[in-house]
């Protein structure tokens, strides 16, 4: 693609969509927190609410069936863009991706001798899972990292001795950009484990075909993605991977039939046994002009042009530097573009060596209009490993204090100083701009020669 033609493109789509940025003055460089809306998604939105009366879903009144009707062609259209055959994949509407990770967590069988074996770089909500694991006997594994935050080949991936076993892992790392092997779901499936792919940090910049590559579960969350609506994700299954599930209890719209005398249940098939209660049927509305916006920019043409800012991003940063040739930024993961997304994590230096607290540089970023993000990201394993943090010295300072009072706080408090627990984070999106990173890395350069305050 040629270069020139995708910056003018998508800054002409930002000035049409998305001009609240520059008229606010605001370097948005956030986007693995959130996605942002284009001005026509709102739009479609609000008319559609105007030009239709929409009910509870779980009737056939005209009301009903309208939401019905929306709320099925959100979940048709959501498989059509991640290519995914309706014979073979079922959508479960959730509240964001990690709703969709813990449905599974909870219902996954689990039992003596499974294993739940993960990458060291995951989220929050999948290394959660391992409770659930370790509740019903099953075996947690980590897979390390290498200095770069890729996927370690020196462990190899356990092989699954029963059924029941879960391997997960993120298509990209929110904390490092890194893209993990979507090979990774054939080989650990040929070794007996369903998979879970965490696609919610991917699928913003990244096309995503579950006709090429088919994880038993894939979840994802639309305000990463397009930024409206919030409180709504999905979790993308096989319908013979969901069918193995069993959920923990029942509730309002996921059973069939009910019997408070005889204490019997039945749970409705396949989407609609996981879906609680009434689902934000308004807010599912909005996701179809979403996906349709961005099948209207084209996901090849996002992913080129975020991989084209990524690799100025990374130049810049690595030409800042003190007047005595150190480096100003010190990058955590890959220094290039290859196999690695928009997302950059990265601390920064002072001139006598020591690294000036992220929240510090966060705070005056705000004040700034920069949109950065501070800390391990809810991605713990990616930030012991590029932090070199020993094990044996965050499980001290976990045990010295009092039950219930720990955090990334005081574990700065407790370890040696030249050690860090948080980074800042770039990350970018659909239309972020060679002037964002302009200002972002003019910000930075301010930081120049300076030492860390005592």
């Amino acid at each position: 693609m040629d270069r020139e033609e995708l910056r003018e493109s998508f800054e002409s789509l930002r000035r049409r969509e998305f001009g609240r940025l520059d008229r606010l003055g605001q370097v948005y460089l956030d986007y693995t927190g959130s996605g942002l809306y284009a001005e026509s998604q709102i739009e479609a939105h609000t008319r559609l609410l105007a030009d239709h009366v929409l009910g509870n879903p779980h009737s056939v009144n005209p009301a009903s069936m309208a939401a019905t009707e929306l709320v099925e062609e959100a979940r048709a259209r959501i498989l059509s863009f991640f290519q995914a055959d309706p014979e073979e994949y079922v959508v479960v509407f959730t509240s964001n991706a990690s709703g969709a990770l813990k449905l599974v967590g909870e219902a996954f069988p689990f039992r003596k001798g499974s294993l739940f074996t993960l990458l060291q770089d995951n989220h929050n909500s999948v290394n959660g899972i391992r409770s659930y694991a370790d509740r019903r006997g099953a075996r947690t594994v980590y897979l390390p990292l290498s200095p770069e935050l890729r996927l370690s080949r020196e462990v190899p991936i356990p092989p699954a001795v029963q059924e029941a076993s879960l391997f997960a892992f993120p298509a990209q790392s929110n904390f490092s950009g890194v893209k993990h092997p979507l090979e990774l779901v054939v080989e650990a499936q040929n070794l007996g484990y369903e998979v879970f792919l965490d696609a919610a940090a991917f699928v913003p910049t990244n096309p995503l075909d579950l006709s090429e590559v088919s994880p038993d579960y894939v979840a994802v969350s639309f305000y990463k993605m397009f930024g409206f609506p919030t409180g709504v994700g999905a979790l993308l299954a096989r319908k013979e991977a969901i069918r193995r599930l069993r959920r923990p209890w029942f509730a309002g719209g996921t059973v069939e039939y009910v019997s408070v005398q005889n204490r019997i249940h039945q749970f409705r098939v396949d989407a609609e046994a996981f879906e609680d209660g009434t689902l934000n049927f308004l807010s599912i509305a909005a996701v179809t002009p979403g996906l349709e916006f961005l099948a209207e920019v084209g996901m090849d043409r996002v992913r080129e042009r975020v991989r084209q800012l990524t690799e100025v991003l990374l130049d810049s940063l690595r030409g800042l530097c003190h007047s005595d040739g150190s480096p100003l930024v010190e990058i955590y993961g890959p220094g290039d573009t290859t196999d690695r997304g928009g997302t950059v994590a990265f601390n920064l230096r002072g001139a006598d060596g020591k690294i000036f607290p992220y929240a510090n540089v966060e705070g005056a970023a705000s004040v700034e209009g920069l949109s950065l993000r501070g800390g391990c990201f809810c991605n713990p394993g990616a930030g012991e490993t590029a932090f070199d943090l020993p094990a044996t010295e965050a499980l001290r300072c976990f045990k010295a204090m009092p039950q219930g009072s720990f955090s990334l706080d005081e574990l700065a408090q407790c370890i040696p100083e030249e050690v860090p627990v948080g980074a800042l984070r770039a990350s970018l999106g659909i239309v972020s701009t060679e002037e964002d990173l302009r200002r972002m890395t003019d910000f930075l350069g301010r930081y120049r020669d300076q030492s860390v305050p005592g």
